[in-house]
């Protein structure tokens, strides 16, 4: 499941996105989307360290994207913030560690099932960009899930 922390993630770039380099602030940003400002400000701190915004001080500082919405995939947000996006640790490509309760893994049937979840969420997650998600690329959302259903 999608954590609130990453939802919110979500909604704050597609803000920074739509805001098109201008620079936004985290209190009316927080105020816009119903986000506890504390924890936006949590969550800008992280996505500065993963270089997808930086922040300028000052009374007429702020937050904008630290690169091009077309190369944020929500698959890289997603992970910036929640980790992984295989519910087990044996199911990740990125982060793979073998389950301590497992005898066989080439085997394991839950270990299967559980990839193709991570599979499939991976199809959409990170062929889909910020931009499309902000409504700012022609390309739209719906191909990236299309592609998907149509691999399934």
């Amino acid at each position: 499941m999608l954590s609130q922390k990453a939802k919110y993630a979500m909604k704050a770039l597609i803000a920074l996105a739509r805001a098109d380099g201008k620079l936004l602030q985290s209190g009316d940003i927080s105020v816009e989307h119903k986000i506890p400002k504390k924890f936006l400000d949590l969550i800008f701190f992280e996505l500065r360290g993963h270089n997808m915004v930086h922040s300028t001080r000052g009374r007429h500082g702020g937050y904008a994207l630290a690169v091009p919405p077309e190369n944020i995939t929500i698959a890289a947000i997603v992970r910036a913030v929640d980790g992984p996006l295989a519910p087990l640790p044996c199911a990740s490509v990125r982060f793979y560690r073998r389950c301590s309760d497992c005898k066989d893994e080439k085997t394991c049937e839950v270990r299967k099932v559980m990839r193709e979840v991570r599979d499939a969420a991976s199809a959409i997650l990170d062929n889909m960009t910020l931009a499309e998600v902000s409504g700012l690329s022609s390309s739209g959302k719906r191909t990236a899930v299309k592609r998907a259903r149509q691999r399934a």
